[in-house]
């Protein structure tokens, strides 16, 4: 949910990892078998040092899956088919999908202001309601202050084990963001170039949004549009129950300060609400995203709302490459020419990667177990995850 934060040599080192050491996107690979899935998967798995590693890759109908490592560190059980992983910020781009389904009934406008539906929850320390809208929330303009929210969660191993089972309500971590003034200014309709900053508060923002439009939870509103609709069956709002669906590989973190691996898999996730506390499958998100881009859950003009991206911070753009925000998506460019979109998700002990081509045609859905706070190690992995989707999609 929190980014790392990045050195200074991210850019030049993501520069070489990323390049173009692959044919064109116009190439016709063969299909590719489980093996050489398990075999490309094993090499990024030994770069990143992680636990395990599990990869589902479609080439439009033919889908080849695969798990390396360790399901439970030490043990030797294998990683489980289409295991259920927590998909952290991944969440957002559903919840921006249900916002957009409003903005296409009318219920809202992606022009509206915090303030109208929100009245004098954005106000103090600088930061004004009236100033921000719905389309500054999803697209990470609004300048709303981003809180740590490991000093919720904890950021050693024995504050994890004490907090893990916590119930913390999204709507204390936007309370501490607007004892901050924000980070800059929202964005002006006609500005070429917002400024942007992720920002975990919008979306739980958000959340309150789709309830006051609809009446319903925002838990219930994207399960009835998004989940039921497309039959995501392993795919669900856990709230407060701390314990992930089986089947599942644990994930696993090195905090700052401890020699080995915490246990992460089991925890509340209530805090995260709709910026991030999703549970999903690689099946699940792979279905979600395709129908998105080819325009199964939107009619053309939100479709394209969702797909028109500005450039995100230096911050990320250090750590991700040319990357840009849509609304509730990413995109970032392929080593062969076009774009990949998508969205990641990061938690202690996790990440997940997606990765679709525009037509949908293509898709790669990633997650990792074994995370370090150490800044290389996030690094090396993070280099071998984009380097892995690249090939992926472009072909051998």
């Amino acid at each position: 949910m929190n980014p790392p934060r990045r050195l200074a040599v991210v850019a030049a080192a993501l520069a070489v990892a990323l390049a173009p050491n692959t044919p064109s996107a116009g190439s016709t690979p063969g299909p590719l078998t489980p093996e050489r899935l398990r075999h490309e998967a094993a090499a990024v798995l030994g770069t990143a040092r992680a636990v395990s590693l599990h990869i589902r890759v479609r080439d439009g109908r033919h889908v080849a899956e695969a798990g390396v490592g360790e399901a439970v560190a030490g043990t030797g059980r294998p990683v489980p088919d289409n295991p259920h992983v927590r998909a952290a910020s991944v969440t957002k781009s559903l919840v921006a999908a249900t916002v957009l389904q409003l903005a296409a009934e009318r219920r809202l406008s992606l022009n509206d202001t915090v303030e109208h539906w929100l009245p004098g929850r954005v106000r103090g320390h600088g930061n004004d309601g009236s100033r921000i809208t719905v389309r500054h929330l999803l697209q990470h303009t609004s300048g709303l202050h981003d809180p740590d929210s490991t000093e919720l969660t904890g950021k050693t191993a024995p504050d994890f084990e004490r907090r893990r089972f916590d119930r913390v309500a999204p709507e204390r971590l936007v309370d501490i963001a607007l004892r901050h003034p924000p980070d800059f200014p929202p964005a002006g309709p006609d500005d070429p170039k917002p400024r942007w900053s992720y920002s975990n508060t919008g979306y739980h923002l958000l959340g309150a949004v789709i309830e006051k439009a609809t009446g319903r939870p925002w838990a219930e509103e994207v399960h009835e549009r998004i989940v039921r609709r497309l039959g995501l069956h392993g795919t669900l709002v856990p709230g407060d129950d701390p314990y992930l669906p089986e089947p599942h590989a644990r994930t696993h973190h090195r905090f700052a300060g401890s020699d080995g691996y915490t246990d992460t898999t089991t925890r509340n996730m209530a805090w995260a609400g709709p910026a991030g506390s999703l549970v999903s499958t690689p099946h699940d998100l792979d279905r979600f995203f395709t129908a998105l881009l080819t325009g199964g859950l939107h009619p053309p003009r939100e479709l394209t709302a969702m797909r028109t991206t500005v450039p995100v911070n230096e911050e990320h753009e250090q750590y991700t490459p040319g990357m840009r925000y849509g609304l509730g998506l990413q995109e970032q460019p392929l080593a062969c020419g076009g774009s990949r979109w998508g969205h990641h998700g990061d938690l202690e002990g996790t990440f997940v990667r997606t990765g679709f081509t525009a037509d949908g045609e293509r898709s790669v859905v990633i997650t990792v177990s074994g995370r370090d706070t150490d800044e290389t190690r996030l690094l090396r992995t993070e280099k071998a995850l984009q380097g892995l989707i690249d090939k992926m999609l472009c072909g051998r």
